[in-house]
């Protein structure tokens, strides 16, 4: 296997990233959505992830996209909240424990002060452990549970928020 490179994502990216998340929504419970989604839903997401402030980085192993990250505007157009960004990953199933979000979320940390973001949340459905697991690896605290706010075929879970100041700024 070739040495992975992370990157920020290109256009030509948009399929494989799609791919990634509609694995995500066939697993359940790892993101809110519960239909998946086309290219065609995901082209303005893709456009409005700028690289200079939101960008979308991907993950590839021998030219293929493995996984993704992306740093999101939290509460778009609140000017007192624009240090503040979400941060969301996703990695394709047969991937997954490799290390690969380990390694794009400390990408994307490093990547903070160039970006001036200055906290980072991370939010998630409750019982996802893995992505709990490896934002406290990181230094991410739970700052907030918004308990049974999410559906899945008639079984509520909660959305856990993590936070991680990043004081490089």
């Amino acid at each position: 296997m070739e040495i992975m490179n992370i990157r920020i994502a290109k256009p030509r990216d948009l399929e494989a990233i799609v791919e990634i998340y509609n694995q995500s929504i066939a697993m359940g419970q790892k993101t809110a959505d519960i239909t998946p989604v086309t290219t065609d839903d995901r082209k303005k997401w893709f456009a409005d992830h700028l690289p200079e402030k939101y960008p979308i980085l991907v993950a590839e192993e021998s030219e293929s996209i493995v996984g993704y990250l992306t740093i999101s505007p939290y509460r778009p157009g609140r000017m007192a909240l624009r240090h503040t960004a979400e941060v969301s990953f996703f990695i394709q199933f047969e991937y997954h424990r490799q290390g690969i979000a380990s390694r794009l979320l400390q990408y994307a940390i490093d990547l903070c002060p160039s970006l001036q973001i200055k906290t980072l949340f991370g939010i998630l459905i409750d019982n996802n452990q893995g992505s709990i697991r490896l934002l406290e690896k990181f230094g991410f605290k739970k700052w907030g549970h918004l308990p049974r706010v999410a559906e899945f075929e008639g079984v509520e879970v909660g959305h856990l928020y993590f936070g991680l100041r990043i004081d490089r700024c």
